[in-house]
């Protein structure tokens, strides 16, 4: 089995300054939590930014004392001003709106583009570095967009895989990048690249329709072929899953079971609604208590019977925009507590703070709801964790629409517009009644597809796709693609680095 090289923006430690003993920790993230098992069966390492700037002491020992599983940690370590306008300013005030569908809050600085540049080259340097012949070479996410045309003529694109975790926008989206034919024209050098959900591979689709209109676009079985001649990039989607056996493990702990237990007894009689999302203005956690609130106004026989506990994860804590989300979001629960509330009975129940695995399962397996109701999301594995913890086959899942989960759980969630507010009360309404025999039946057909399509067979999936480069049979051409609009710039990543 070849050898597997991760590359993402961080690593998946946590390194403590020394002020707090300097620690380092494994971090429970997303990305790690559906990466761990790959890396259990492959030899290989991480690479990624350490968190901090160059460290020698904990440089080394990231790279001789800290492992996850057989997994090497790689560091690479960033200036305050490569932080400052690579990760705060391109990644998170160009790519991360723009990728959302909330363009407004785009800051198209330059010089930003200059630092993301520079970074990815960086990156670059460090993966030829560590590679070594038939390795895999799998690149995460939006930071990393460039490393595509960066490493394709150093490593070869059948080695080269992209997985992109985030929402990708349609063409019309798209185009507010100044940057747009570089970053479609990198993309493309990768050898697969992987999206969340039908929707976006057709919008990436329909952007390089659009601005790359030379790139012919193939069918090759499931997923499509696009390039020209032998330059060829499989793209495809590729949901990512969960490992489900370890959720459902969690969840019939005694440690997870009496938390479980202490959680329903501290809220007595009340049914439990529950969210949990990191702090970001794409997981709509004001529009959300915006509905709570609306449900209480609406169905005050609801009143002391039905408590929200929203668990707020901290999140780039150093961007002034998310400090104003935090003040927002606490302004909303002491108003809704303040009007709502009496001396027995708490409407809102809010925690901003860091959970341990056993303790969100608790809380899974506590709540009577989930809601889940982001602005949009490339997938939420919250969702999903919530349907593998719930191994006595209760709970209701209401679930944003925008979510690219909604496209695999929407047999059993209820569905809503997390910008309609009363209508995600209404939900919360449809829930709270719902018969047990309905309970059952929705969350039986949700566990067993997050069961079906888990991290393992993501992966694998994922993983095979490589086979399918450069082939020329069973390939059916799709229909031609519209030429660009007449004066269209005409770029490329090669001619933006040698420009530095």
């Amino acid at each position: 089995m070849s050898r597997l090289l991760i590359v993402s923006n961080r690593l998946p430690l946590t390194v403590q300054k020394p002020s707090n003993g300097g620690g380092v920790e494994i971090s429970s993230g997303g990305l790690v939590t559906a990466l761990r098992s790959v890396v259990r069966q492959r030899e290989g390492c991480w690479i990624g930014w350490a968190g901090t700037d160059r460290d020698p002491a904990i440089e080394r020992r990231l790279r001789t004392d800290i492992a996850l599983d057989s997994c090497r940690m790689v560091p690479l370590f960033l200036s305050k001003e490569e932080h400052q306008d690579f990760y705060c300013g391109f990644c998170n005030e160009i790519l991360w709106p723009l990728f959302h569908d909330l363009q407004s809050r785009c800051n198209f600085e330059p010089a930003y583009w200059q630092r993301y540049l520079k970074v990815n080259a960086r990156f670059a340097d460090v993966v030829c570095s560590e590679a070594k012949p038939g390795d895999l070479v799998w690149i995460h996410d939006y930071h990393l967009m460039l490393q595509g045309k960066l490493l394709s003529g150093r490593i070869g694109r059948k080695r080269l895989m992209y997985f992109h975790h985030i929402p990708f926008p349609p063409a019309d989206v798209f185009e507010k990048l100044p940057w747009r034919l570089e970053i479609l024209e990198s993309l493309l050098s990768f050898g697969t690249v992987g999206f969340q959900t039908i929707r976006d591979r057709r919008n990436f689709i329909g952007c390089v329709r659009r601005f790359l209109p030379a790139m012919k676009i193939r069918r090759s079985g499931f997923h499509l072929s696009v390039g020209q001649n032998s330059d060829r990039a499989v793209v495809g989607a590729f949901p990512i899953g969960i490992d489900f056996n370890e959720f459902a493990g969690l969840a019939t702990k005694p440690e997870v079971v009496q938390q479980r237990e202490q959680v329903r007894k501290n809220l007595k009689n009340c049914r439990i609604v529950l969210g949990v999302d990191r702090l970001d203005y794409t997981k709509g956690i004001p529009e959300r208590l915006k509905a709570f609130r609306n449900l209480l106004t609406r169905y005050p026989g609801l009143h002391r019977n039905i408590s929200l506990i929203q668990i707020v994860v901290p999140s780039r804590e150093d961007i002034p925009k998310y400090q104003e989300l935090k003040m927002q979001v606490e302004r909303l629960v002491t108003e809704i507590n303040g009007h709502f509330g009496r001396t027995s009975w708490v409407p809102v129940h809010y925690q901003h703070r860091h959970l341990s695995r056993e303790e969100l399962v608790a809380y899974y397996c506590a709540a009577d709801i989930a809601l889940i109701t982001p602005l949009k999301d490339g997938m939420n594995l919250v969702a999903k964790e919530f349907c593998a913890s719930r191994v006595d086959e209760k709970g209701v899942l209401v679930l944003s629409e925008f979510a690219g989960a909604a496209s695999q759980l929407r047999t059993g969630a209820l569905l809503v517009n997390p910008y309609d507010t009363e209508k995600v009360a209404s939900a919360i309404y449809e829930a709270f009644h719902m018969s047990p025999a309905e309970v059952q039946r929705r969350m039986r057909r949700m566990r067993r597809r997050v069961s079906l399509d888990d991290v393992h067979r993501w992966c694998s999936q994922f993983f095979e796709q490589g086979s399918l480069i450069g082939m020329d049979d069973d390939e059916e051409a799709l229909e031609d693609t519209p030429q660009l609009p007449r004066g269209e710039r005409k770029t490329t990543l090669a001619a933006a680095m040698g420009e530095q």
